[in-house]
């Protein structure tokens, strides 16, 4: 066959996709299925089953990580790695992660049903727990496999339930007795939506990443006095939520300060004991700080800090700060975005360079083998919620274009 006319069958792609969907659907048009819940493992059930009717070589590690391997003409070879992840945010969207998914596997379906052979062999991927919105932080599969984050430590993470991640991986069935080790890997790809305005505005139907900007992640905790709140006059309280909410306001204020060039974000808060006649005693929120240049993030957390100090202080209330997750910044390998670039030239797609603002598995991936990103365009720049969406057109191009990177580097030698 020629290779150059070969395509993905995007009413397949989006059957695979539909199915999925109906896996912790919500009555607004979304998905749930946090991290090692039920509905993570019937998608992973589901994911599997079909890595079987390919007849791959399968494997589950210890974290879960699922990996299905095609082999190839010369199976000593390191595999071309493709994958994103099948867990979603609460109340999520039908595209994030699983897109990525999908669309590999739709590529080795297609290579399957034209009988082509690659001299590599590839492999599809489902990393666990990418979102870290159930178990923080996010990418902890990946961050395992990759030798980013401690086994055990993982392990030990609770739900705010305090469900143990070990033990809710071993409920579903998916602590496989595979190490969660990295293995030689020639190349990896992630497929995903933007989870932003920009393609869409540009009209553009393909994003090719330069890298992915640094995450850092802090948890707050405060300590107030509860009491009653009529009989409590205002003079001399110390009530950790409006300590909380003066602290908000500064994460808010954070980016214009310093001039642009990152952003910030307060996504999470648990007040305690939340009843509305008593003054909080306690409060934890998160923040999350994201920009390209990881000295410019660092600095802005400094200034945050010392602000964050000041309003306890000031306030009579306590504070403890956790530095939970960082990541650096992770540019992608020149040679492998531009092969995703030629490969969009070739199947004459528009296109726009650009930077990831949200986190992925590939970050973690980018420090161990080559790596690269494919984007197509979120409706509205809509993501982590219901009603993201993505055309079918687009997400077809997208793994058109996910089909010729892979093909291309499966048969470098």
């Amino acid at each position: 066959m020629n290779l150059k006319g070969l395509r993905v069958s995007g009413r397949r792609l989006q059957s695979a996709l539909e199915e999925m969907a109906r896996i912790g659907a919500t009555a607004g048009g979304g998905v749930q299925r946090l991290a090692l819940a039920d509905e993570d493992k019937k998608a992973r059930d589901l994911f599997v089953d079909w890595l079987q009717a390919l007849k791959l070589e399968i494997a589950v590690d210890e974290m879960g990580n699922i990996f299905g391997t095609r082999p190839g003409a010369q199976k000593a070879l390191p595999p071309v790695m493709s994958g994103s992840h099948i867990d979603s945010q609460p109340r999520g969207g039908r595209f994030d992660g699983i897109l990525g998914v999908m669309g590999t596997l739709e590529v080795l379906r297609t290579l399957e049903e034209n009988n082509i052979s690659t001299a590599r062999p590839i492999a599809i991927v489902a990393w666990t727990s990418e979102e870290g919105c159930r178990f923080t932080p996010a990418m902890l599969g990946s961050g395992v496999w990759t030798g980013a984050l401690d086994r055990d430590w993982v392990y030990n993470r609770t739900d705010l339930s305090g469900r143990r991640f070990e033990d809710e991986l071993i409920r579903i069935g998916y602590k496989g007795t595979a190490p969660c080790k990295k293995k030689p890997v020639h190349c990896y790809y992630e497929y995903h939506i933007e989870q932003g305005p920009v393609l869409e505005r540009e009209a553009k139907t393909i994003g090719v990443p330069r890298g992915i900007t640094g995450l850092h992640w802090y948890d707050i905790y405060l300590e107030g006095e509860a009491n009653q709140a009529g009989p409590t006059p205002m003079a001399g309280r110390r009530d950790a939520l409006v300590t909380a909410a003066e602290m908000i306001l500064k994460v808010n204020e954070l980016p214009q300060r310093m001039g642009g060039k990152l952003v910030a974000t307060v996504g999470e808060i648990q007040n305690y004991p939340n009843s509305r006649n008593i003054i909080p005693a306690k409060v934890h929120f998160t923040v999350d700080i994201r920009s390209w240049d990881d000295q410019h993030a660092i600095k802005a957390w400094d200034l945050l800090r010392n602000d964050f100090e000041d309003i306890a202080a000031s306030r009579g209330c306590p504070i403890n700060i956790e530095e939970t997750w960082r990541v650096a910044h992770a540019p992608f390998d020149e040679k492998r975005v531009q092969l995703i670039t030629d490969c969009v030239a070739s199947l004459g797609y528009s296109y726009l360079p650009m930077v990831s603002g949200a986190g992925h598995d590939a970050s973690y991936m980018s420090r161990v083998c080559p790596t690269a990103m494919i984007f197509v365009p979120s409706i509205g720049g809509r993501s982590h919620v219901e009603v993201e969406n993505t055309r079918m057109e687009d997400c077809a191009a997208g793994a058109n274009v996910l089909l010729h990177a892979i093909v291309r580097s499966a048969n470098e030698i």
